[in-house]
């Protein structure tokens, strides 16, 4: 007898109760926190300014130096 309790043990209830946890743990993790949030709003734009300054920066190279793109490529 108790060797089937111990079975039982192993095969049915604790695989239960581990997952158990982790959905319970899984449904607290689901959303982000607004820090979060506001971290990666801030992230998001400081990308779009970098990208902004990138543009006019090739903008400014195409203008005063138009074969620059080529002699760069060539390089590498």
């Amino acid at each position: 007898m108790p060797d089937v309790i111990g079975i039982l043990l192993f095969t049915v209830v604790i695989p239960l109760w581990i997952v158990f946890h982790y959905v319970t743990k899984w449904k607290t993790m689901k959303g982000i926190s607004p820090e979060d949030e506001a971290s990666l709003s801030d992230l998001r734009n400081s990308a779009d300014r970098l990208e902004d300054r990138l543009r006019t920066m090739e903008r400014i190279m195409d203008d005063e130096v138009p074969d620059w793109r080529s002699r760069h490529n060539d390089k590498f």
